[in-house]
């Protein structure tokens, strides 16, 4: 019993890792965060809005996690830059980076233009990208780094009316391989995490159609939609010593949506 304790902790544990997580108030962001936190990591929350960041640090300190906060747009590469010192001032030298903070706007394409697209890029393509260039290669340098990109069904297919948001996370797919290829040989693992429809405050607006969440969970083989704890068992597994083989991939946790 001793052995398999052990072989848990040498595979599982985040001790000593330092963490942050963007987007982590609320959704799929905040289990991240909180599965992060509780496994030993000193984890900081990066989201815009400051009263949701409090309670959700609260929380996982209430649980007996390490949580601090840094109040940031993802999308402003100035305020993202100080907002990237900010956690290393808190927590040390980042190991896991999660990159979960995107905007999603649904008008139809044919209505986006220019400042619409730059705008969606910058939060969910630019922001991820920053932060990796400023972490990843003090993370090959220290020979161990994860970086766990959010992406979409929209990563791999039209879905929803993608428009500019599929475009952001299919890009976001290439810049985890981009990632991989560069530093996973120096002990970073690179990897997107691809969610089935999952409701959340990010999809409140389609979660208001009762018909259409209904469908959505027909189409799974499970039988529901996602949930934001749905994400919490792939999230410790590719921020931990178990992933160490694992680089480049999309891994689904939709229930077989993709698949059925």
């Amino acid at each position: 019993m001793i052995i398999g304790v052990q072989l848990l902790e040498e595979l599982f544990s985040l001790r000593g890792r330092a963490a942050l997580v963007t987007g982590g108030s609320s959704g799929i962001g905040y289990a991240m965060a909180e599965v992060i936190a509780l496994a030993g990591a000193r984890t900081v929350l990066l989201a815009r809005r400051e009263a949701e960041l409090d309670v959700a640090v609260g929380r996982i300190r209430e649980l007996g996690g390490e949580a601090h906060r840094v109040v940031a747009d993802v999308a402003d590469p100035v305020r993202l830059a100080e907002a990237a010192e900010e956690a290393v001032g808190l927590v040390g030298e980042v190991d896991i980076l999660v990159n979960c903070a995107a905007t999603n706007p649904r008008p139809p394409l044919a209505a986006q233009g220019l400042a619409d697209y730059e705008s969606v890029l910058a939060a969910n393509l630019a922001g991820p990208f920053q932060l990796g260039q400023r972490f990843g290669p003090r993370m090959a340098e220290r020979g161990w780094g994860r970086i766990i990109n959010i992406g979409s069904q929209q990563s791999i297919s039209a879905f929803g009316d993608s428009g500019l948001y599929g475009v952001s996370k299919a890009g976001l797919a290439g810049l985890t391989r981009s990632q991989a290829e560069a530093w996973s040989r120096y002990g970073v693992c690179v990897n997107t995490i691809i969610p089935g429809f999952v409701i959340t405050p990010l999809t409140a607006q389609l979660a208001s159609d009762p018909e259409l969440v209904k469908t959505w969970a027909a189409r799974t083989m499970i039988g529901r939609n996602g949930l934001p704890e749905d994400f919490r068992g792939a999230t410790l597994f590719l921020a931990s010593t178990a992933s160490a083989y694992v680089t480049g991939q999309l891994l689904f946790v939709d229930g077989g949506f993709s698949v059925h």
